[in-house]
């Protein structure tokens, strides 16, 4: 009897700890929780930090090549990260006889300032810079850089955009009066004026003159190659033009070439009228006047009858 009891007690004593151990167990869980979830959960000051403010001028092309005179397109990208919209204006420094134009949308056309809405890092704006020299100015080999500049209030990135300019091999090819006619005498040496002038930037070497003629004729160039040309120089060239002795009254065609070995060709297309020689000239007014004599002496001699 009293063992029964005694092992009631202790039946019920196991029961009550195991119920209390139970209890103790879900509050550690649930207190483990709530610490895990205060972890997790920021204060409401450092959940979402504040976007720095920053603008990104970028170009995937920043250096281009080209000969004197070329224009330069250089296309660069505006990428401004913010939570607000802005407007920037727009800015070049150029080399001296250097101009640069800012352009943009479509069609393109010149703008001083562009908006850029906030996080365009996918599809950032574009704009292009178009730099080229003043208009006759021919720039030396070398390189020319142009500085764009984006700026709005304290904000302000600059990026510099770099022309490489090469030499450029350019030469004229004319008459001395700028005519594309001209008149010789059959038999005789015509001489005829030609200049050859260089345009470019370099010197151009061995430049030499070809003709293409009527067959029996000869077309000499006296010098038949200039050995070399500075910028800005011309040089004139003597040609002499010989037709036949007997080559028909008329008009013919020659061609005159200037042929440099890194150039293309330069050609005269000259027209050319053929005279009969002077001698010729003065026998057949002899002959009309001998004519004339010989009538006017018929008709006196019929007058007398």
């Amino acid at each position: 009897m009293h063992r029964s009891r005694v092992g009631r007690w202790l039946l019920c004593f196991a029961l009550l700890f195991g119920v209390l151990g139970s209890l103790a167990g879900d509050q550690v869980i649930l207190a483990t929780q709530e610490d895990n979830n205060r972890s997790l959960r920021l204060p409401p000051s450092q959940e979402e930090p504040p976007i720095e403010e920053k603008l990104e001028l970028r170009s995937s092309y920043p250096v281009l090549p080209g000969k004197a005179g070329d224009d330069f397109d250089f296309e660069v990208e505006l990428v401004w990260q913010s939570d607000e919209f802005r407007i920037f204006e727009l800015a070049t420094t150029t080399p001296p006889k250097w101009n640069a134009l800012i352009v943009g949308g479509y069609p393109q056309k010149e703008i001083p300032a562009i908006g850029l809405e906030p996080g365009q890092e996918k599809y950032p704006e574009k704009i292009t810079v178009r730099f080229a020299p003043f208009i006759g100015e021919l720039p030396e080999p070398g390189e020319y850089v142009v500085i764009l500049e984006a700026s709005s209030g304290d904000i302000m990135e600059t990026i510099e955009l770099k022309a490489v300019v090469t030499a450029l091999y350019r030469f004229y090819f004319i008459t001395g009066t700028g005519r594309l006619n001209t008149e010789v005498t059959a038999g005789k040496e015509n001489h005829l004026s030609i200049k050859v002038g260089n345009t470019g930037t370099a010197v151009i070497d061995k430049i030499d003159f070809l003709s293409t003629k009527p067959a029996g004729w000869t077309i000499t160039f006296n010098p038949d190659r200039v050995e070399s040309l500075e910028p800005g120089l011309a040089q004139e060239v003597d040609v002499i033009i010989k037709p036949p002795r007997e080559t028909i009254v008329g008009d013919y065609l020659i061609t005159m070439k200037a042929v440099s070995k890194d150039l293309s060709t330069r050609e005269i297309a000259l027209r050319v009228t053929v005279l009969t020689p002077t001698i010729w000239g003065w026998v057949g007014i002899i002959i009309v006047l001998v004519v004339i004599a010989g009538l006017g002496v018929l008709f006196r001699k019929l007058g007398r009858r």
